[in-house]
């Protein structure tokens, strides 16, 4: 047991710590190239941190097993805005406006 605790904190250690590097090497690699560090994060740090998600569902739509695959793109997606938004209003709260609200909710419903 002890064992098996040890190995989860060094693994979320070396986790945190490549993660890290990712997001040094992903805005170095915009500096470099001239890109806007927001480009480089919506392109190459969005599709690195699905790539669980999208391994799994290919993995999963190899085996015959489609539903599982659409229930996993379906449900990270939504726990991610989830937690983003959850952590963004723990920290500070949203201010919501009526009009931005009676401007993008049917967009968001036909969406």
């Amino acid at each position: 047991m002890l064992l098996s605790c040890i190995v989860i904190i060094v693994g979320f250690l070396f986790m945190v710590w490549g993660a890290d590097r990712f997001v040094h090497g992903a805005a170095a690699m915009a500096r470099n190239l001239g890109i806007p560090p927001m480009i480089i994060g919506l392109t190459i740090v969005s599709l690195c941190t699905s790539f669980p998600e999208m391994l799994v569902a290919a993995m999963a739509a190899s085996d015959g097993n489609s539903n599982l695959a659409i229930g996993n793109a379906l449900g990270s997606n939504i726990a991610n805005i989830g937690l983003v938004l959850g952590c963004t209003a723990i920290v500070m709260p949203l201010k919501v406006y009526s009009h931005s609200i009676h401007r993008e909710m049917p967009v968001m419903f036909l969406i």
